[in-house]
């Protein structure tokens, strides 16, 4: 005689044996015993959960010999025509391979007729979901008015895309993931009728093999007595699977929750070293730290992880030396890395540097105790409105800070734009000031041209119409500026010097220039002499304005008595300074 797998020969008989669907169960059992049984049904749920067994059983107790009953005898010849799958008037049609609109036919057909044997003739679609949109429509007719005799049970794990007018004319239950327990007690009675020696622990492997499927942790089990024969140990389980000991996963958690970078190190090693996948280890990781946060946050968290009694006592005794925010933290990076691990090209390089960073991050603050230095700083600061009138407004944007003394820099340097309206020299120091008779430091010609225009504005013309020509000019001094001439110097061997040589480029630019000042323009291009004076390039003007302003910025600030506060209390440093809005002629980005 052939061997009987486990997912069938101890598959639910009675609604009392459908594991974790208790809803499902009583629904149906009490819609037969007042007789009020609807003529279409849809079962929805994950693979493995107990839908078609739940479909067989409603057969059962509906064409039971010994009467209508939410528990069928299993023992009259229908009821054993049903288990077997040899039932005339049970038909059980699979919908991946009878899709078409002239499967449905037939099915109308013979839908005609009355049973041969049972009172019921029952109709069980499994994988309705793929039947075609024209099969469905075939079938809507016939479902929304079938003969006293027929009844229809759809099952499905996709019902998204059964559509909703198939749904309207069912009743639909939806068939729940079997939890980890309830698995492992049907499991560890099966073992014991079967005769098989094995621990709790083991069982507990098996059945979170499954992922809330009864069928696949059935099918686990039979591979497990294969491997291991009547007598299975908790080292062969994980050398079958593929997982790590629980040892070493445990290692791994302290390791990092007593930040122990060796520790994890060593971890990482012992798994690598068995051969063991290190994604399906990191995701393991997941898994528990998911299982810590679950438990820090609800006491009562039992229902929401899988894990056994003797699981839950050790999470219970890591949260203690743990915050629920650095939980979180350490949580979303294993869960980047265990992305990032099958693209990676070094996965044991990565997973070690991931641990590691996870041993140096640094514990998250406390809010009680951010909340009290605040207040401290509240009443250093002479109570609650200073602090609330330096807070950003709901309503009216970022206020600025208290007017700061006065900054001659930032207040004398022109923008790019003022400067093509009224030429004024480029800002310098009070107090690095040169004298005027400075070779080096003297201010450029005069720019001024025709109606008050200048070379900053002809560049600012340049800029629109040819953006590369303009940032040439930019790295240029402006060494003469006597209409109709103008002489550009560059450094020799200068990028800009050589692309400024090409005759069409200088005819582009002295046309240009023509159109600005409304006067025929000749445009020079020169070498600096190295020894003579030059006014420094516009980009060189610019960059010093920024930079003034930044180092003003920066005074500004740490000068600032809030400021100054606030450094003093929290033991911080000023990184960057950042104005509140750009000041005219400024970039956006400073």
């Amino acid at each position: 005689m052939s061997y009987l797998v486990l997912a069938r020969k101890w598959r639910p008989q009675t609604f009392s044996d459908l594991i974790g669907q208790e809803h499902v169960s009583r629904t149906l059992g009490n819609a037969i015993r007042t007789d009020r049984v609807h003529h279409a049904f849809l079962f929805t749920g994950a693979r493995g959960v107990g839908k078609t067994s739940a479909a067989r059983i409603f057969a059962k107790a509906l064409n039971c010999e010994q009467g209508l009953s939410d528990t069928p005898c299993n023992q009259c010849p229908t009821c054993v025509e049903i288990t077997n799958g040899h039932s005339v008037d049970v038909l059980e049609i699979d919908g991946a391979s009878n899709t078409g609109v002239d499967d449905v036919r037939e099915l109308r057909e013979s839908i005609r007729y009355l049973p041969s044997r049972a009172r019921y003739k029952i109709f069980i679609i499994d994988e309705v979901h793929m039947l075609s949109n024209s099969a469905f429509n075939a079938l809507l007719k016939t479902l929304e008015e079938p003969p006293p005799h027929a009844k229809f049970v759809f099952a499905t794990t996709e019902p998204h895309k059964i559509p909703a007018t198939i749904l309207s004319r069912c009743q639909r239950f939806d068939f729940r993931k079997i939890a980890l327990p309830h698995v492992a007690e049907r499991l560890r009675y099966i073992v014991d009728q079967e005769g098989i020696r094995v621990s709790d622990h083991a069982l507990a492997l098996i059945a979170r093999r499954g992922e809330g499927s009864m069928r696949d942790a059935l099918s686990a089990l039979d591979q497990v007595i294969a491997f291991c024969g009547e007598e299975v140990r908790d080292e062969d389980i994980l050398t079958l699977f593929g997982q790590v000991e629980r040892r070493i996963l445990l290692n791994a958690i302290e390791a990092i929750l007593r930040r122990d970078p060796r520790r994890a190190l060593d971890v990482v090693r012992r798994v690598d070293d068995q051969g063991q996948a290190l994604r399906p280890f990191c995701g393991q990781l997941v898994e528990s730290f998911r299982t810590l946060v679950l438990l820090k946050v609800a006491d009562d968290a039992c229902d929401l992880v899988d894990a056994t009694p003797e699981e839950l006592e050790e999470f219970r005794v890591l949260i203690e030396m743990v915050s629920l925010e650095d939980l979180q933290r350490i949580l979303t990076l294993l869960m980047k890395v265990v992305g990032e691990l099958p693209a990676s090209s070094f996965p044991r390089l990565t997973l070690e540097m991931a641990l590691v960073r996870l041993t140096a991050l640094p514990p998250a603050r406390e809010v009680g105790a951010l909340i009290r230095k605040m207040e401290d700083f509240e009443r250093r600061l002479g109570g609650g409105e200073a602090l609330r009138s330096s807070t950003p407004s709901t309503s009216g944007g970022t206020p600025p800070l208290p007017d700061p003394p006065s900054d001659p820099v930032r207040r004398s340097a022109p923008s790019e734009r003022e400067s093509s309206a009224v030429p004024v020299p480029p800002p310098v120091e009070p107090s690095s000031a040169p004298s005027p008779s400075s070779p080096r430091q003297q201010s450029p010609p005069d720019r001024a041209g025709a109606k008050g225009r200048n070379w900053q504005g002809l560049v600012d013309k340049i800029r629109k119409v040819k953006p590369l020509l303009a940032s040439f000019l930019e790295h240029g001094s402006l060494v003469s500026s006597e209409l109709p001439h103008l002489e550009i110097a560059f450094p020799a061997g200068s990028f800009y010097l050589e692309q400024l040589k090409d005759a069409e480029k200088l005819a582009q630019l002295e046309k240009l220039a023509t159109q600005y000042f409304e006067q025929a323009v000749k445009l020079k291009v020169s070498i600096l002499d190295g020894n003579g004076a030059a006014p420094p390039p516009l980009v060189e003007e610019r960059r010093a304005r920024q930079e003034s302003r930044r180092d003003q910025l920066r005074r500004e600030a740490l000068d600032h008595p809030k400021i100054r506060t606030v450094l003093e209390i929290f033991g911080g440093d000023v990184k960057e300074v950042k104005p509140l809005a750009p000041t005219q002629g400024e970039p956006s980005s400073e």
